[in-house]
């Protein structure tokens, strides 16, 4: 049996935290996954801007109210649906994701959690260091072979892991470092491996 592990910002939804800054005018908050490898230290980064700011949760959450899919993601996520089971890997928040998973059919979504107090975000609770890459450990042990696609740093380990993988509009440096991973920029690309990888 196979199963499909997809990231979720920027290979279906926009990037919340790049988003977030062009909304506030604090270019400092552009910085991703795709520029930090260390999740960890991104995170301690993010937090310590956010406080600077004094932003809160319910500042965030009303931005992501507003975003939309990135255009087609909705149909390829459907699409890949009919055919195989989907599990969403991504390194957002329970807190943050609630109505772009709505928007996108409630697929199912392991994240993690933030710790909040007094509406203010004050640290990260991480479901388990690494997840992506154990979660496609797990199942493998499960007898599923797995299909993997995402964009950044923090897939590598969920990529790398998996029986068959792309790269899904990854940024340059990330395909000159690992030039032995397959490229889609279209989602018909990504579709097409999907339903035969090799």
């Amino acid at each position: 049996m196979q199963i499909v592990c997809l990231d979720l910002e920027g290979v279906l939804i926009p990037e919340i935290w790049v988003a977030f800054s062009e909304k506030t005018g604090v270019s400092d908050l552009t910085r991703t996954t795709r520029d930090e490898p260390d999740y960890q230290k991104l995170m301690r980064y993010r937090l310590d801007i956010l406080e600077k700011h004094g932003f809160t949760l319910k500042q965030i959450q009303d931005l992501v109210e507003d975003l939309e899919p990135l255009p087609g993601a909705l149909q390829f996520l459907d699409d890949v649906r009919k055919h195989f089971e989907v599990i969403l890997l991504s390194d957002t928040f329970r807190e943050f994701s609630g109505p772009l998973i709505k928007k996108l059919n409630f697929p199912t979504l392991f994240c993690h959690e933030l710790e909040v107090r007094e509406g203010s975000i004050v640290d990260v609770r991480l479901r388990l260091p690494d997840h992506k890459r154990k979660t496609v450990q797990y199942l493998q042990k499960l007898n599923f072979k797995v299909v993997a696609a995402g964009d950044s740093y923090n897939d590598m380990g969920m990529l790398k892991t998996a029986d068959f993988c792309m790269l899904f509009n990854p940024p340059e440096q990330l395909v000159q470092e690992y030039p032995d991973i397959s490229v889609a920029r279209e989602y018909d690309r990504l579709l097409s491996f999907i339903k035969n990888p090799k």
